[in-house]
């Protein structure tokens, strides 16, 4: 099976320090892929080494066998790749209909843009109640929604997404990981960057452990639960 996305000795830079040093790993389509790592573990400038907006400086970096060596960021956006960031980052003096549209910036159609609306709101029937409520006024839960959709919109084949568990309730963690689940199951491969240990390998086929910006393990879910190089990549916070 040829790898949706293929990481292949990364090396990315900051301030002439390599944050990333030599991360290889493979995303396999149609599945769902975590990276494990505390705060400061690399996990975001991973993201951005895939998303070229800090390219690495030494490796490559593929994606349906295209290397991305030299795209700009846009460029790799429009293969496939779409992006769920860290804390939401909607536009809130905007509304929820607004902000899911410009996960459709590129798309002329409004045929196709309506196709991708309406294939949002099976995912989240609330964000059609809500389309015309301005998305800063809503709950911390629903602008997840809102984060999530948007990325929906860009009919993404690798859908990358960046701490879903940060800053919000247990209960709307517990729903967050639900729909990515459902989201996975209509047959997007998904790359599931989290600190939140135990929801992530309950969703996850594979992951890798990343620790010091190296890769420190790598495993199903079933063997990485009981993995040392996971403890300690946590402090012994994994319980």
């Amino acid at each position: 099976m040829t790898a949706r996305l293929t990481i292949d000795g990364v090396f990315t830079t900051y301030d002439r320090v390599d944050v990333l040093d030599d991360i290889t790993l493979e995303v396999a389509p149609g599945r769902i892929t975590c990276i494990l790592g505390s705060n400061g573990a690399g996990k975001t400038t991973l993201i951005r080494s895939i998303l070229r907006l800090t390219p690495p400086h030494r490796g490559s970096i593929s994606f349906d066998g295209r290397k991305l060596d030299g795209m700009q960021t846009h460029d790799v956006v429009s293969l496939g790749i779409g992006c769920i960031p860290e804390g939401r980052r909607i536009f809130s003096k905007m509304t929820v209909e607004e902000n899911l549209r410009l996960g459709a910036y590129r798309v002329s159609s409004e045929r196709e843009i309506r196709r991708r609306l309406d294939g949002v709101h099976a995912v989240f029937p609330r964000l059609a109640e809500r389309a015309r409520q301005l998305a800063g006024t809503m709950s911390g839960g629903e602008q997840a929604m809102v984060s999530i959709g948007r990325g929906l919109m860009t009919d993404p084949k690798l859908l990358v997404i960046d701490e879903p568990s940060l800053g919000l309730s247990p209960l709307f963690v517990q729903e967050n990981f639900n729909v990515i689940a459902r989201i996975n199951a209509t047959g997007v491969t998904v790359l599931l960057v989290e600190q939140n240990v135990n929801q992530t390998l309950a969703i996850a086929h594979y992951g890798y452990v990343l620790s010091g910006g190296r890769i420190v393990a790598q495993g199903s879910s079933a063997t990485l639960r009981d993995d040392p190089e996971l403890q300690r990549a946590y402090f012994g916070a994994v319980h």
